[in-house]
Formats: structure tokens, sequence, C-alpha cells
């Protein structure tokens, strides 16, 4: 199957062209913000890279959140557009469970990851997903310090060592030792496009593309009561 895959949802734009269980073609920038003006143009190269023309896509591949109210909004309506106008599906999955999939398959023989993203304020964006595809810990936004319990709610055995991806990988990290747990930290912290495509694969998603917003944005109308 050839997909377009793009996340724009956390701090980079990245977009992949991937037929089956090959990469034909992949971009990743590190950016803030900008992701408007950087995705069209990203998605024309790889697709020029990868040697495809439009008419060939059969799925358009997209992160849906947790991240930045902005990036999440960007990636999934240039997902629904393309989709439209190609009328072909579009799929999503979240961040975390692309940064945890990624995660397990370049660790190779891992029972499950964690993600954890810097959501700020003292808070992490987590989910937890094994290497089978069972989403042990459904993506939430929880308090720090609250990570540890999380994961002694589904960990009974504290062996293998827990695959860490994400952000707040370094804050997590140090907490989960103090609480006895071995952790293997996997150097992703950001979503990577060619496994946006992988997570859509293995995760199965239906239904509707949809933004997933753990956090009411911060932004309100002029007026609004708090």
């Amino acid at each position: 199957m050839n997909i377009l895959a793009i996340d724009t949802a956390l701090g980079a734009c990245s977009a992949a062209v991937v037929s089956g269980r090959c990469v034909l073609a992949q971009e990743h920038q590190a950016m803030l913000r900008g992701h408007a003006e950087a995705l069209a143009p990203m998605v024309a190269r790889v697709m020029t890279q990868a040697g495809m023309e439009f008419q060939a896509l059969q799925r358009i591949a997209v992160t849906t959140g947790p991240g930045t109210f902005t990036g999440q909004r960007v990636g999934i309506a240039f997902a629904r557009a393309m989709a439209i106008a190609l009328k072909i599906p579009a799929i999503g999955t979240t961040t975390l469970e692309t940064m945890a999939v990624e995660a397990l398959n370049k660790a190779g023989g891992a029972a499950w990851a964690l993600a954890v993203a810097d959501a700020k304020r003292g808070e992490v964006y987590v989910a937890a997903i094994t290497e089978g595809g069972e989403l042990l810990i459904a993506p939430q936004l929880m308090p720090i310090g609250q990570v540890g319990q999380a994961v002694s709610a589904i960990v009974e055995n504290r062996r293998p060592a827990l695959l860490l991806a994400g952000t707040a990988v370094p804050a997590v990290q140090p907490l989960l030792h103090n609480l006895g747990y071995d952790s293997v930290d996997s150097g992703i912290r950001q979503p990577t496009a060619a496994f946006v495509a992988v997570a859509c694969e293995a995760l199965q998603p239906s239904g509707p593309v949809r933004p997933l917003y753990l956090r009411a944005p911060d932004a309100r109308l002029p007026g609004a009561q708090s």
C-alpha cells in the first residue's frame, strides 16, 4: 500500500512516502513554528524523491496529537484536504503511539515502550504500547510525578527494562529509576513520518481523523469568562 505520512503536531515537520514496508523518501525538520509554510513544499519534495504520482497514493496518514494546538490543526487539515482531493482515506494515530512504535521497531525484542512528551506546567503527555500493538496506557495528560504510579499500575514484573521515547524522557527516567525500574532511552524525541505510517498499519485506527486535545487551548476569545 502506498502511503503519504505526515507529522506537524509537536516540535518538527515530517513527511514520508511509504510503500509496503519500504520507505521510498522521507524528510524531517525540527521546528517550533512555521509548519503550515513548510509542510506542502516538504510533501512535494518527498513525492518527487519517491518518484510517485499523487494519484498512486492509497492513504494519507497523520498524527492527531497530543501536541501544539496549531501544529495539530495544520497536519490534520492538510491530510483531510489531500484525502478529499485524491478520494482516498485519511487515517490518524497519536504522536505518542508513533514514538513508542518507532522505539519498539528500533530496539528489537523489547516487550513494550512508554512515550512521554513534555506538556509544560509540570505535566507530561503519556502513553504505553506493547510490541504486539496493545495499548497499555491510553494517551493522557498527567503531572510528571504520577508517571511512576501509572507504570506501576500496569507492570507486575519489572523486567525487561522499559523503553522510553519523547521529550520528557530526561525528566521521567530518574523518577522511574528511584522507583526501582530499569529503563532504556531510545533517543527518540519527536514522531517520524515513516513511523506514522507504521503505527497506523500496526494499530489499525478507524473512524474519521480528529485532533486529540488533552488540554484546552490557552487562547481565549475576547470577553470570554474564565
